[in-house]
């Protein structure tokens, strides 16, 4: 099977966020070692490993390029000397984080919009498009979901995925889906009380590029590009 890869916000691996969460999801992307997880009050009865194993394959983080297979054309070393150009061009920035809901999953999201994360989200999709293969078949049909407007379908055809620009949703997932509404209430809670020192102001220092061997493995993070703007 052929690699992907996929442009993310992650805090490095040793950032106190990245352990927090990566103690939760059970799995530091940017380690081999497994984080211990912590027990949480609030959570009796929830099997922690099945309510956060899709995040754990992906690691902690934000997507802001959807992840793709490279163009014939380029290679990885291209990919990341294109990344760390970029990176030196930015300058950091804060944010502020809280835990909430989007849909049916939880996640860290923005407590106020980031005029520059969108900005940052909107580069990240266009300037890195041409390392980009055109989707097969079977990914553009599993990223084509019932409802989506006539923009997201334009945007799936046009950059791989419809979640892109003006329906950017910045996250960083915690959970899989919690259809039962309850739980997910009762989740939730626990949640922003084990993460509370959090939900404050979080500086974004640089990009991430994070590679999937083949589909059956875990998105692992293979470099860390820092902003260094003055």
């Amino acid at each position: 099977m052929t690699a992907r890869y996929a442009l993310y916000y992650a805090p490095s691996g040793d950032d106190p966020l990245q352990q927090a969460a990566s103690a939760w999801l059970g799995r530091n992307a940017f380690s081999e070692a497994q984080p211990a997880r912590r027990e949480i009050s609030g959570l009796d009865g929830i099997d922690l490993d099945a309510l956060t194993e899709d995040a754990r394959r992906y690691g902690f983080h934000a997507t802001l390029k959807a992840p793709f297979e490279l163009a014939a054309d380029v290679g990885e070393a291209d990919l990341i000397s294109a990344l760390h150009m970029y990176a030196s061009t930015r300058r950091p920035f804060d944010i502020k984080l809280a835990v909430s809901t989007i849909g049916p999953f939880l996640a860290f999201r923005l407590a106020e919009p980031s005029p520059e994360m969108q900005a940052l989200h909107e580069d990240a999709v266009r300037l890195f498009e041409r390392f980009r293969a055109p989707l097969s078949v079977f990914d553009y049909e599993r990223r084509r979901r019932p409802g989506m407007s006539e923009r997201q379908e334009r945007q799936l055809r046009e950059f791989g995925y419809p979640g892109v620009f003006d329906d950017f949703r910045f996250h960083m997932t915690l959970t899989g889906p919690i259809p039962d509404k309850a739980v997910r209430t009762r989740v939730l809670a626990a949640l922003q009380r084990h993460f509370a020192t959090f939900e404050k102001a979080h500086r974004v220092a640089g990009l991430s590029l994070f590679r999937q061997p083949d589909r059956e493995a875990d998105f692992m993070a293979i470099k860390q590009a820092p902003f260094q703007a003055p």
